[in-house]
């Protein structure tokens, strides 16, 4: 994880809180502060496949996702892990449709995958959505902001679009590093 002092996240907090407060009209602190920890914690490729099956295999598949975040007809085995699942699955189709939306269907034609069947945007939107649901006790405190990042969930994929055509001009090493990592 990239400490808060790093250069690099100020530079994620510098664009995402520019371009969200002056495009997208989002002054909130709370999501700025979220999306660029989430692009700094992105940065690490095993952050984007954090999430494993039971045979701990990691999942980099919407639908398998979705899949594994069911409690009651699904492998999750508690509500806890649901909300785990989900709020990855808003998290890393937050990054991939804001940062890489072409790799989308780069994932889709490499093979058969069962997100070939999922709409990215509803199922981030409707994964934050679950998360924020979920009120009460450790929970209280953070349900608010992802009930907001459903919400905002599509102007936060444009603000994002607009920080990737920042770190393009910039030439930035990041941008580099991690288009060699997914195509």
């Amino acid at each position: 994880m990239i400490p808060e002092s790093h250069p690099l996240q100020q530079l994620f907090i510098e664009l995402v809180g520019r371009h969200y407060a002056e495009e997208i009209g989002i002054r909130d602190p709370q999501i700025v502060n979220y999306v660029s920890h989430l692009l700094a914690e992105f940065c690490d490729a095993e952050q984007l496949f954090k999430i494993r099956n039971a045979a701990g295999k990691p999942l980099g598949d919407v639908g398998e996702m979705l899949i594994e975040s069911n409690p009651v007809f699904g492998p999750a085995p508690s509500f806890d892990r649901e909300r785990q699942v989900r709020k990855h699955i808003g998290d890393y189709t937050l990054f991939f449709t804001g940062m890489f939306p072409e790799s989308i269907n780069h994932f889709r034609l490499r093979r058969e995958r069962l997100e070939g069947f999922v709409d990215w945007m509803k199922a981030g939107k409707e994964s934050y959505y679950i998360v924020s649901k979920f009120e009460h006790f450790e929970y209280a405190k953070v349900a608010p902001l992802f009930a907001m990042l459903s919400q905002h969930f599509e102007q936060c994929v444009y603000g994002l679009n607009l920080v990737k055509n920042d770190l393009q001009e910039m030439q930035h090493p990041v941008v580099r590093r991690v288009d060699e990592i997914l195509m």
